[in-house]
């Protein structure tokens, strides 16, 4: 059954409901938590098979050949760390693959020993979980709203706010043409073209949609892409660009601790304000105290 089939068929049920009745079954179709499970199984179903379209696509790392400056970057952490995209690998993904041999949680410490340790991971994307609790739980309603993702990679975010939320517009600026063409693909195969734009561009050349968005999304936005003098100038376009009154600012890591790395003295209480979370109110079934600490939510003064 498509689309418009669908609203015939509901239709032609609430003509048969009597006038006195329609009110509270119209109220029920809002409000019931039938409809929201029903409605965020699927939004679940269809993330999990753009995720499937998207890892035949890259290979396991989930990263592409003009990245050798981030792949660089990694490999001279002080500590080893795997980049592992969380949106395409969640944990239980992780286990099997690591089962097969295909990915490792440890490094040897000491070739031909016994000596390991654990890996760090990094992921450029939220997962799943924590894209729900970004939506359903984090964010106020949005619709009518403008989300802008800066630097949206393989565009999680995006698909996210399309099913989970209301957003009229979501838009994603993306400085590499491969992951553009790849977010291009998807956007096309599942319909979203209504909602969601994609900007092949340094978002330092897109002041405009940083002044309209009523959110804007910085997930391990610049540190790992650009040297420090190109952050601090990328930072500094941000903070004079995202002005509007009331909008909103999710942040991975916070602001503070990008900024502080940078040693911009920068007075942040001038610009935002940070939104105080509360594990009680937040933490659902799926998300944990972990998620709630790795992301910050601030609103603009």
């Amino acid at each position: 059954m498509d689309l418009d089939q669908a609203q015939r068929a509901i239709l032609n049920v609430l003509t048969q409901v009597s006038a006195d009745v329609l009110p509270r079954v119209i109220q029920w179709m809002r409000h019931s938590s039938e409809i929201e499970d029903l409605l965020r199984s699927n939004a679940d179903v269809l993330l999990n098979c753009i995720a499937d379209d998207i890892r035949s696509s890259l290979p396991l790392e989930a990263m592409v050949g003009s990245e050798n400056q981030v792949i660089d970057i990694i490999q001279s952490l002080q500590r080893p760390t795997l980049h592992v995209d969380a949106f395409l690998y969640d944990d239980d993904t992780v286990d099997a693959l690591c089962e097969e041999g295909k990915m490792s949680r440890i490094y040897c410490m000491s070739c031909g020993s016994r000596k390991t340790a654990p890996l760090d991971f990094i992921s450029h994307s939220f997962s799943l979980v924590e894209l729900k609790f970004l939506f359903q739980q984090l964010l106020p309603d949005l619709s009518g709203k403008t989300l802008v993702d800066v630097g949206s990679r393989l565009g999680a975010v995006l698909y996210a706010g399309c099913v989970y939320s209301s957003a009229s517009k979501l838009q994603g600026v993306e400085i590499n043409a491969e992951f553009c063409q790849l977010q291009e693909k998807i956007i096309k195969k599942y319909d979203f073209t209504d909602r969601i734009q994609v900007y092949h561009s340094d978002i330092c050349c897109q002041p405009s949609l940083l002044h309209y968005a009523d959110v804007v999304v910085l997930h391990n936005v610049f540190e790992y892409f650009l040297d420090k003098e190109k952050q601090i100038k990328a930072w500094t376009f941000v903070m004079e660009n995202v002005r509007k009154t009331g909008s909103l600012i999710v942040a991975v890591p916070s602001l503070e601790e990008s900024l502080d790395k940078l040693q911009m003295n920068i007075q942040l209480d001038k610009w935002v304000e940070k939104v105080k979370l509360n594990p009680d109110i937040y933490t659902g079934s799926e998300t944990d105290e972990e998620t709630i600490r790795q992301i910050h939510l601030y609103r603009v003064l």
